[in-house]
């Protein structure tokens, strides 16, 4: 029983890290670098 909380847990903390790089992505910042992709010269 303390096996599948731990997981879900886990799981939850996966989900919401995943859900926040892809919120991050669609403001235009970089996973990467962490700077602004609108205003990069390399992504050009």
């Amino acid at each position: 029983m303390g096996t599948v909380i731990v997981l879900a847990i886990v799981a939850a903390a996966a989900a919401l890290a995943i859900r926040s790089m892809i919120k991050d992505k669609k403001a235009g910042k970089s996973i990467q670098c962490g700077g602004d992709c609108s205003r990069c010269g390399g992504c050009h």
